[in-house]
């Protein structure tokens, strides 16, 4: 690897750390609303946000990218789908960190990478390692474990990973820069928000009425889910996805800490026992891979 190759690398870790950092620690952002019922955040979320990525595309010059797509039913469905999508993953995000299940946020997240194994075997016909397999037996038995021995199903968890999951799978399937494809999946969610906030005369949706401090918290919304898009769209340029994955861990590592730690929820013994067994699947799951490449890597110097 030569300087600039290292330069790049070095960039791209540095903005992947942010903009997972930035994601680990949008709870703490959260809580800060929390008399604000979830589906009107996710609602100034979508409008917020709208505007802002309006500015970034013309910043970009992206509106030719817009207009292409525009022209492409099938891109268009793929597209309205994986907005009901996000959107649900938002609105559940939102609510399980206001109503105390920041944990279950993070075990969602941690499962995702190894859900994402299971639809790629399903949609894409991949095919995998037997360690791979491994890896999602381990989380299937801590989930399994859960609701046959304690009672309980992570539900918040589940539907968090397998809304991120799908999403992933169908932005697989479109062939749009993250910003333009943001555009167009928040366009859709726009006219339910508007509804929401101006239609129904929600609480907050009248900013005149609000304090100053809330109106900033409102807006800084757009922000909250655009920057760190942005961070991580200009990591994924410069880092191999293989390194970019190892980042992934990070946002619900951070809040992990963040909910045993600063909002005191409790860490009982059937979330102790399904987090150890993800873990444990994720190990597996990422010493495969460490084992795959360096495979690969002395094929290409045997050839």
């Amino acid at each position: 690897m030569n300087k600039m190759e290292q330069d790049q690398s070095a960039r791209g870790a540095l903005l992947a750390l942010c903009a997972y950092l930035l994601w680990g620690l949008a709870p703490v952002y959260f809580k800060q609303l929390l008399d604000v019922p979830a589906p009107e955040i996710l609602a100034h979320r979508v409008v917020w946000s709208i505007l802002l990525l309006l500015g970034l595309i013309t910043a970009l010059g992206y509106w030719t990218r817009v207009r292409a797509l525009l022209r492409q039913p099938r891109l268009l469905l793929l597209l309205l789908i994986s907005s009901v999508v996000i959107g649900t993953n938002w609105l559940v995000f939102i609510w399980a960190v206001n109503n105390n299940h920041i944990l279950d946020a993070s075990l969602g997240y941690y499962i995702n990478p190894l859900l994402n194994i299971v639809l790629g075997m399903v949609f894409l016909q991949e095919r995998y390692r037997p360690l791979q397999w491994l890896a999602v037996g381990l989380a299937a038995l801590g989930v399994l474990i859960q609701l046959l021995v304690f009672g309980s199903l992570p539900w918040v968890a589940l539907v968090l990973a397998l809304s991120f999951g799908t999403y992933g799978l169908i932005r697989k399937q479109v062939p749009v820069d993250p910003f333009t494809g943001l555009l167009l999946e928040t366009s859709v969610l726009l006219i339910p928000a508007v509804l929401w906030l101006w239609g129904l005369n929600s609480a907050t949706g009248n900013l005149s009425a609000n304090s100053t401090s809330l109106n900033l918290l409102l807006l800084a919304a757009g922000l909250i889910t655009t920057i760190p898009l942005l961070l991580f769209a200009g990591a994924a340029r410069r880092l191999q996805l293989s390194t970019l994955g190892f980042f992934q861990y990070l946002a619900p590592s951070l809040a992990l800490l963040l909910g045993v730690l600063v909002y005191e929820e409790a860490f009982t013994t059937d979330k102790a026992i399904t987090f150890a067994l993800i873990w444990i699947a994720l190990i597996v799951y990422s010493l495969d891979g460490i084992r795959q490449r360096r495979r690969i890597k002395h094929a290409i110097k045997q050839s």
